[in-house]
């Protein structure tokens, strides 16, 4: 990492600055301070377009391909494992609504931690997150590949993702609002294309087909609902929880959003209740069908999508085809608005001097390229590790990303505490909504992501990656007290 810049991080703005969706680009827009070579970010994203990127951003690989791993590791207890992230992401999101909603700013979270817990809490969150996003980008474009090997398993593993990639970064680059528009639609296909799926299999699980007898719920049971015992609920969650992260991506893409508080409140509220019902009803579905450890493959490996195989197995290969096709999507357009997120982050550290100053440009059509391009790295990374043929590439991938995350989501939880604090002793400066029993709902939010990094005791990946992370996490703390150090020599 590049050091930072000797000029000093902006104070975030204060509660009573409302944001100006009218004045995009003014510095009083959302707290925004235009970034040096360009003219700031621009609001073209609408409450729809917001709404659909952090839909598409957490409906990805963590669904479709990662669910096997789930499944290997608790068999049809996995339901509940989904069932506990689900509330657990929904209280995490919702208190992260209420804060961007009264802090719609660049740097989002990582800006709002900033005024509430000191500097190096933005510096942290804003830094890991990006650490994070980039890993889930080279995942996405992992499981890409893997899908399109599933039709062409000559395909060097490499070149696909490549040709992924490139597809991906072209999207992110064009402008905001091509990305908005892109996003939108592919979000738009897999919500459509995973309704469908459940209407399918729920058609095969209650009636069946003209040569196939209805399933119905029996495969939940035959081998046992907790066959590795009920810890195993516990275990799975190292693999389930970063099937749900990615909806931050709303509260980042308040800074270019046409009307911030409308599509914060309303944005975190729909993305709970509706992966909550995606996740749970399609995860059911398909242990209905199929029993758990034909999903999960004898070694737990994860080859091919759980949805894809549904199918495949029950004798429906142009539908096995067709939801192949769907998961691609989903796992590009997750790439995509992952991309999005790490992108502003690091142009709103260059922003603040804390990242190399060129993070800090836009081009043209206001798109930060250079943080852009180094936000790629994860691809980059995982085309090398492909290319070697590391063996365990998406689930050392998948562990490492969550890992991060979990961080960024306690530095979040932590943030909401004293801002809560704030709010209370302060109510004349906010205006909103506010969540009822908001610091009692973050300190259980608090317990459940500790209780998520403790499965590093027991599950290999988890430990490499808790490794992986803390290093990094290291890292940051020291760069950060040379930063610091510096800038008090040089006053």
């Amino acid at each position: 990492m590049a050091a930072p810049s000797d000029s000093a991080p902006p104070a975030p703005p204060s509660p009573s600055s409302p944001t100006s969706p009218s004045s995009p680009t003014s510095s009083d827009a959302g707290g925004v301070r235009p970034a040096p070579g360009g003219e700031g970010l621009v609001r073209s994203l609408t409450h729809r377009q917001t709404t659909m990127i952090g839909l598409g951003s957490a409906l990805g690989t963590g669904l479709f391909l990662g669910s096997g791993s789930a499944i290997s590791v608790a068999g049809p207890a996995v339901i509940v494992s989904y069932a506990i992230g689900a509330v657990l992401v929904a209280i995490i999101a919702v208190l992260l609504g209420e804060m961007s909603a009264a802090h719609p700013v660049q740097g989002s979270f990582g800006t709002i931690a900033h005024r509430y817990l000191g500097p190096w809490a933005g510096f942290l969150s804003r830094y890991l997150y990006w650490f994070s996003a980039v890993v889930v980008i080279g995942t996405e474009v992992v499981a890409s590949a893997l899908y399109i090997r599933w039709w062409w398993p000559e395909v060097p593993m490499s070149l696909a993702i490549l040709a992924i990639a490139a597809v991906v970064l072209a999207v992110n680059i064009i402008s905001v609002k091509s990305f908005g528009t892109t996003e939108f639609w592919l979000s738009t296909i897999k919500v459509v294309a995973l309704c469908a799926f459940i209407l399918c299999a729920a058609l095969l699980v209650f009636f069946g087909l003209p040569d196939s007898e209805a399933t119905g719920f029996a495969n939940l049971g035959d081998d046992g609902f907790l066959p590795h015992g009920a810890s195993s609920i516990w275990l799975a969650m190292s693999v389930v929880m970063f099937a749900y992260a990615g909806f931050e991506v709303v509260a980042i893409a308040s800074a270019e959003a046409i009307d911030p508080q409308r599509t914060i409140r309303t944005a975190m509220r729909q993305l709970a209740w509706r992966l909550s019902f995606f996740y749970l009803l399609s995860i059911t579905l398909v242990l209905a069908l199929i029993p758990w450890r034909t999903l999960a493959g004898g070694d737990g490996s994860v080859e091919t999508s759980p949805f894809v195989r549904v199918f495949s197995e029950v004798g429906v290969p142009a539908a096995a085809t067709l939801t192949n096709a769907v998961v691609l999507i989903a796992a590009m357009s997750a790439a995509n608005a992952h991309l999005y997120g790490a992108s502003r982050l690091l142009h709103s550290l260059g922003g603040d001097g804390l990242a190399p100053a060129p993070m800090a440009r836009l081009s043209r059509r206001g798109v930060p390229a250079v943080a852009l391009a180094a936000s790629t790295l994860g691809i980059a990374a995982a085309a090398l590790l492909a290319f070697y043929d590391v063996s365990g590439l998406f689930g050392i991938l998948m562990s490492i990303a969550l890992f991060a995350v979990l961080l960024v989501w306690l530095l979040i939880l932590a943030s909401y505490i004293a801002f809560r604090r704030h709010r209370t002793a302060h109510p004349e400066e906010f205006t909103g909504f506010s969540v009822p029993a908001g610091g009692k709902l973050a300190i259980v939010a608090v317990l459940g992501v500790l209780a998520v990094a403790a499965t590093a005791v027991e599950v290999p990946d988890m430990r490499q990656a808790a490794g992986i992370g803390l290093a990094f996490t290291a890292v940051l703390f020291v760069c950060y007290g040379l930063t610091t150090r510096r800038r008090a020599r040089r006053t």
